[in-house]
C-alpha cells in the first residue's frame, strides 16, 4: 500500500512538472519550423527591405526559414492585429514600427492595445529625420526659423505624408516646443514636388531621402531630429541643440504576441543583436537609412512604453486625428 502511494505521488508530481519543464525548455528546440514576419506596409519600401534583410540573417542563424508576409492597410493596423490574434509561440512576429506607438493615440477604434498585446522582442535600428526648408525661406538656422514663424503665425506650411505620420508628429513636437503655429499639409503622394517648388515651406523627412537635395542646394537643412548629429550630415545640428529635450527617430524592431515565452523572446533577441554586430549587415542597414540600435528585450520594452506616452502628449496637444 505504501509503495503504491509513493508511485502515485511520483506520477502526480511528474504530471505537474512536465508542462513546466516543457515550457522552460521551449527555446531549446525553437524554431522547429518556418516563422512568419508580418509587415504592415507594401513590398519594396524601406521597412519591408529591412525586414527581408533581417529575416535572411535570422534564417541563417537559427536554421529555419523566416518568411516575410506583407499585410498593408489601415496604417499597419491590419498587420498588427494579425499578430495580436496569432498563437503566442514565436512563429508569428510583427515588424514593429515607431508608427505603432503613435497609432495608439491617433486611432480611437483599434481592436487591440499595442502596449498590452504586443511584446517587444528586439530593436533593429533607428531612422533619423531631417528638418528641411525650401531655400526661399529666409532662415538658415532653427532659431532664425522660429523667429520667422513667430513673425508670420499661421503662414508657414509644413508638408507630411499624412495625418499622424512620423513627419507630422515630429513637426508637431517641434511646433509645440518652439511655441509656433505651423499649418500642416498632408500628402498622399510625395511631398517633394511641392516642397522643391515652394508651395510648402517645411518638412521633416528621412535623412537619406533628402541628402541628395541638400547636396544640390535644392533644400536647406536646419537640423536633424536625433539626439546626436549624423554621419551623413555631420555639419547639421540637432534640433535639441536649440530646443533642449527635443528628440525623435523612426525605429524598426520585432514584436510578438503577448504571452510569448520569455526564453523564445530572449533567443530571438540574441539572434537579432548578433546580426546587428556584423559589419556587413550594418552596411546594408546604413544603405537603407537605418542606424543599428541593439537593445535587450527589457530595454526595448521600456523604450516603446516611453515612446507611446511621449507621442500621446503630442497628439493631444496638436489635436491630431485620423482622417
Amino acid at each position: 500500500m505504501m509503495l503504491r502511494r509513493r508511485q502515485l505521488i511520483r506520477l502526480a508530481t511528474g504530471a505537474v512538472a512536465l508542462p513546466f519543464a516543457s515550457r522552460l525548455g521551449l527555446a531549446d528546440g525553437y524554431p522547429s519550423r518556418a516563422v512568419r514576419v508580418i509587415v504592415g506596409l507594401p513590398a519594396g519600401n524601406s521597412p519591408d527591405i529591412v525586414a527581408r534583410v533581417m529575416a535572411q540573417r535570422l534564417s541563417e542563424r537559427l536554421g529555419q526559414p523566416f518568411v516575410v508576409e506583407n499585410r498593408p492597410g489601415a496604417a499597419t493596423s491590419i498587420a498588427t492585429e494579425i499578430v495580436v490574434r496569432a498563437a503566442a509561440d514565436g512563429y508569428t512576429l510583427l515588424l514593429a514600427l515607431a508608427g505603432n506607438t503613435v497609432n495608439q493615440s491617433v486611432y480611437k477604434n483599434l481592436n487591440y492595445d499595442f502596449s498590452r498585446d504586443i511584446v517587444p522582442v528586439a530593436s533593429i535600428g533607428g531612422i533619423p529625420l531631417a528638418m528641411v526648408v525650401n531655400p526661399a525661406v529666409p532662415a538658415t538656422s532653427v532659431p532664425e526659423f522660429i523667429a520667422y514663424a513667430k513673425a508670420n503665425p499661421g503662414k508657414l506650411l509644413m508638408a507630411s505624408s499624412g495625418n499622424g505620420s512620423l513627419p507630422h508628429i515630429f513637426g508637431a513636437l517641434f511646433a509645440m516646443m518652439a511655441g509656433i503655429d505651423l499649418v500642416h499639409v498632408p500628402y498622399k503622394e510625395s511631398v517633394f514636388p511641392d516642397l522643391l517648388g515652394g508651395q510648402v515651406q517645411l518638412a521633416f523627412e528621412p535623412a537619406p531621402a533628402v541628402v541628395g537635395y541638400i547636396n544640390a542646394d535644392k533644400l536647406r537643412p536646419l537640423a536633424v531630429t536625433t539626439k546626436e548629429r549624423l554621419r551623413i550630415l555631420p555639419n547639421v545640428p540637432t534640433v535639441g541643440e536649440f530646443l533642449p529635450g527635443y528628440e525623435g527617430s523612426g525605429w524598426i524592431g520585432l514584436g510578438a504576441p503577448r504571452n510569448t515565452p520569455n526564453d523564445v523572446i530572449e533567443k530571438l533577441n540574441a539572434a537579432v543583436n548578433a546580426g546587428l554586430a556584423d559589419t556587413t549587415l550594418e552596411a546594408k542597414l546604413a544603405g537603407l537609412g537605418v542606424v543599428p540600435i541593439p537593445m535587450t528585450a527589457a530595454e526595448f520594452k521600456d523604450y516603446t512604453v516611453a515612446e507611446t506616452a511621449k507621442w500621446a502628449k503630442v497628439v493631444a496637444f496638436a489635436h491630431i486625428t485620423a482622417e
